[in-house]
């Protein structure tokens, strides 16, 4: 009876016997010797020595290119799709010359890098060009681009600029990656290594701006569609097919179930642009000056409709002496993003008397043209630095469309980022008027209307020449418990400080009211328009700005906020009809209700996260210790290297389908083997019985013909139809050992 393999190798170990295939550790077979079988160990070598595999240089240029087409969201297609374009194209036709004249291939590197910056200095840095040809302009161009593009892109909204400064990094970043891409694929014929460029470019642009939800999913599926090209020649179908499942995974787990329902984290998160100048002056400093010069003319606008107020500073910042603010300023890009549901305004703005860098602007600015400032988002503020000498520029915003209705019982937005800061040390006197403003009214829309009538009615707009300054709490103490006079920089100081102490959020602003003198087609707006008012945050609306002086009010040019919340201002009952509102008895019902079906809905997330994870790593887990025990099977020298050669070629017969058992050798394994892997599983045994049986101390040249004939075992295999060898490389059960099957 013969022995299996499986039980014959412990025995040999046992006796101590040698195992050899033969005195010069090599065994001759039908067709060829040692030197035809290597000849045949890389079927493509010959292809690929003749010439170039276009289909794997055209995935591994698609997959950089399509990398950097992910950079979308921050240019704009257009922007980015010519110079990638440029910069595959000419890689690509680089890498056809090398395969034309094999001379120049050693300089193919060299090729595809000056070509490459050739191209991009004409299609995206052509003005700096002289008849077309690079000057040191272009050159420096290219340098900053490199070097500080990826930084100014950080520190712009988006979409950004396409300028050369900005923009060339991305085809930079793609050019680097195809020559090395290039290389790694034509010199080491590795194409999955070669992919590996590309990935850090999309990994890149991901950093930048990660993709969500459906344009997750298209742009993975696209990316693997391009890069299964570079990879579509080698026999491993697996790995082009989990590529694509684990990619699509990916995306879906980390762009659509986010559990925390968060934004996703990028780079420009904690950029904001640096100011030239070291120190900005504050306006709201500056209203008594102003208001001590009430004639001088500060800027003139003309615009589609009149305008209720203008802005120059949001300070949110009070730490009992001074008020400042956290200025989050980034380049201005291609235009911003407008309210939902709002009216698209325009005016053209003449600036004659405002030294400092800021700029007329609104709270929801769309565009500017005519001068290139920094904006911060969250304040509508707009900054020239370093600043001009009388400014000329063409300001685009979006004015919100509200209902009045809306306003009126409107719940405060107790999360809006500012408006509950620090107070400093508040005078306990101040505490009790706080509470006594409101008559115990909670924190919602209604109670800041009424702080704002307890302002208006109970204190006085001060005029003349004897006119009060300062915004710290000595001040406003003085204005609010003695006095009871100031200009609107005492109103809006202590609205804010008051609003703060009884739980609603507000800020300050300092601007100008929108004017009523006309001069032809204009507005002008004088030192006398000065006005400081605070903002309050309400739940689904935003920053309502609110007036206690009243003195916006007075120009007559209400529009769309400002008009809503006059609206509701009338709505408001008398003080002594003001009660505490209740909440409605179904309230806490629907509130537990709506945290019940909120976890559920987590819970949900998580799940399907979970299920993803595990979908993911038998995509990639299983054929990845596939291929790390095949390794260290490989890695095993004389005796074990080829018994590991025949567990090799054993595990992956079982993952075909043959119904391998414990004690089997391998010519009764290869009569239950197909066509095509009968004769490898054959030519293995003989190896095998040498090795074991021979006596002879097995050579490294035994080892090296039996794995390859595991490597024929695997070419013969991937033949097979592809879901055949899908089913065959995620099988996990292969990945045990085979076990004695009970009689």
């Amino acid at each position: 009876m013969t022995t299996g393999v499986d039980r014959v190798v412990d025995t040999g170990r046992r006796r101590g016997g040698g195992v050899a295939v033969g005195r010069r550790g090599r065994v001759e077979r039908p067709g060829g010797g040692v030197a035809a079988r290597r000849g045949r160990r890389h079927p493509r070598g010959t292809r690929v020595a003749a010439g170039v595999d276009r289909v794997a240089v055209a995935g591994v240029l698609g997959s950089g290119a399509v990398a950097g087409l992910l950079f979308t969201p921050v240019f704009g297609f257009t922007a980015v799709f010519v110079p990638v374009l440029v910069v595959v194209v000419l890689a690509y036709a680089c890498a056809e010359l090398s395969a034309r004249w094999p001379k120049t291939a050693p300089y193919r590197p060299l090729l595809v890098l000056v070509a490459g910056l050739l191209g991009l200095v004409e299609a995206v840095a052509f003005p700096t060009t002289l008849a077309g040809l690079p000057t040191g302009g272009s050159l420096a161009v290219l340098v900053r681009g490199a070097t500080e593009g990826w930084l100014l892109t950080l520190q712009s909204t988006w979409p950004a600029r396409p300028v050369p400064e900005q923009l060339l990094f991305v085809p930079l970043a793609v050019l680097l990656a195809s020559v090395i891409g290039l290389e790694v694929l034509l010199r080491l014929r590795k194409p999955l290594p070669a992919l590996l460029p590309g990935v850090l470019v999309a990994a890149l642009s991901q950093a930048y701006q990660p993709l969500s939800g459906p344009a997750a999913i298209g742009a993975a599926v696209l990316y693997a569609g391009v890069a299964a090209l570079a990879l579509s020649s080698r026999p491993r179908g697996w790995l082009v097919v989990s590529t694509v499942a684990g990619l699509l995974a990916g995306a879906v787990a980390l762009g659509v179930l986010d559990p925390a329902g968060r934004d996703p984290a990028r780079l420009t998160d904690r950029q904001v642009a640096p100011l030239a100048q070291h120190g900005l002056g504050n306006p709201l400093d500056q209203i008594g000056e102003r208001i001590a010069r009430p004639g001088a003319e500060v800027f003139r606008y003309r615009g589609d409709a009149p305008v209720d107020r203008w802005r120059l500073a949001v300070l949110d910042g009070f730490d009992g002496a001074n008020w400042s603010t956290d200025l989050r300023l980034r380049r201005l890009g291609q235009h911003l993003g407008s309210a939902s549901g709002g009216t698209t305004r325009t005016a053209d703005v003449r600036v004659t008397g405002l030294p400092g860098p800021w700029l007329p602007s609104q709270p929801v600015p769309t565009g500017v043209t005519g001068v290139d400032p920094l904006v911060d988002q969250t304040a509508g503020a707009l900054l020239l630095d370093p600043p001009a000498a009388d400014p000329r520029y063409r300001l685009t915003w979006s004015s919100p469309d509200v209902d009045a209705a809306r306003l009126e019982g409107a719940e405060v937005d107790a999360k809006a980022e500012g408006g509950l800061g620090d107070l400093g040390q508040v005078p306990p006197d101040v505490e009790q008027l706080a509470r006594d403003a409101v008559h115990g009214l909670r924190p919602t829309f209604q109670s800041a209307l009424q702080l704002e009538r307890f302002l208006s009615t109970n204190y006085q707009v001060a005029v003349g020449t004897d006119l009060p300054t300062g915004h710290g709490w000595p001040q406003l103490r003085r204005f609010l418990l003695d006095t009871r006079r100031g200009t609107s920089e005492q109103f809006a100081a202590s609205y804010v400080a008051l609003a703060r102490l009884t739980g609603i959020p507000a800020r300050l602003v300092v601007g100008f009211s929108g004017s009523s003198e006309v001069d032809g087609d204009f507005r002008v707006v004088r030192n006398r328009d000065v006005l400081a008012w605070p903002e309050v945050a309400v739940d689904g609306v935003g920053w309502v700005p609110l007036d206690p002086t009243a003195a916006a009010a007075k120009t007559g040019q209400q529009t769309g906020l400002a008009k809503a919340t006059a609206l509701a201002r009338q709505q408001l009952p008398p003080e002594q009809q003001l009660r505490p509102p209740q909440l409605p008895p179904n309230h806490q019902e629907a509130d537990d209700a709506s945290d019940a079906t909120g976890g559920t809905i987590r819970w949900g997330v998580v799940a399907a996260i979970v299920v993803g994870a595990l979908l993911a790593c038998w995509l990639w887990g299983v054929p990845l210790a596939k291929g790390i025990r095949a390794r260290r099977r490989r890695r095993s020298t004389g005796a074990d290297g080829v018994i590991g050669a025949w567990a090799e070629a054993r595990d992956r017969l079982r993952a075909d389908g043959v119904p391998y058992r414990v004690g089997m050798t391998p010519r009764d394994l290869a009569e239950l083997a197909g066509e095509g892997t009968r004769e490898p599983i054959t030519r293995l045994g003989k190896v095998v019985d040498m090795a074991l049986w021979s006596g002879v101390p097995v050579t490294e040249g035994a080892v090296s013909r039996a794995w390859q004939e595991v490597g024929e075992l695997r070419r013969s295999l991937a033949t097979r139809p592809w879901t055949t060898r899908l089913r065959a490389a995620l099988d996990p059960r292969t990945l045990l050992p085979p076990t004695r099957r009970r009689p």
